[in-house]
């Protein structure tokens, strides 16, 4: 499956505008989710080829999201790749056992995630 659609779900506007503007130079189409709870709800309507998800937010955050998603026959399918500051090796494979598919710490490495994204593709 080519990857074309991203979802970035992340309450950071700096964040959001960073990968937002690495994915569309890229050629990918970018949507955006502030929090959690607005990620599970636009996966469920947009139904994107991809999520970023962020951890730290408030209300519903990133691992709850991911699970969330994940564990929903409708976006069961989309692939959760976890963009976040918490780089223990706990968070990461939390998040793995929460759905994610894969895991990039922040600051992101924009060749990094790009290759995470061309290896789900």
């Amino acid at each position: 499956m080519a990857i074309k659609k991203v979802l970035v779900v992340d309450d950071s506007a700096t964040e959001r505008h960073v990968l937002g503007d690495l994915l569309n130079k890229q050629g990918f189409e970018v949507s955006f989710a502030e929090s959690g709870e607005q990620g599970v709800a636009t996966a469920k309507s947009s139904l994107p080829d991809l999520i970023l998800m962020d951890v730290v937010m408030p209300g519903l955050n990133g691992f709850q999201a991911t699970r969330a998603i994940s564990k929903d026959e409708a976006t069961q399918h989309i692939p959760i790749i976890i963009c976040t500051t918490k780089g223990q090796e706990t968070d990461k494979i939390w998040g793995l056992r929460q759905g994610a598919k894969d895991y990039v710490t922040k600051p992101i490495d924009a060749q990094e995630l790009l290759g995470k994204i061309a290896a789900l593709g």
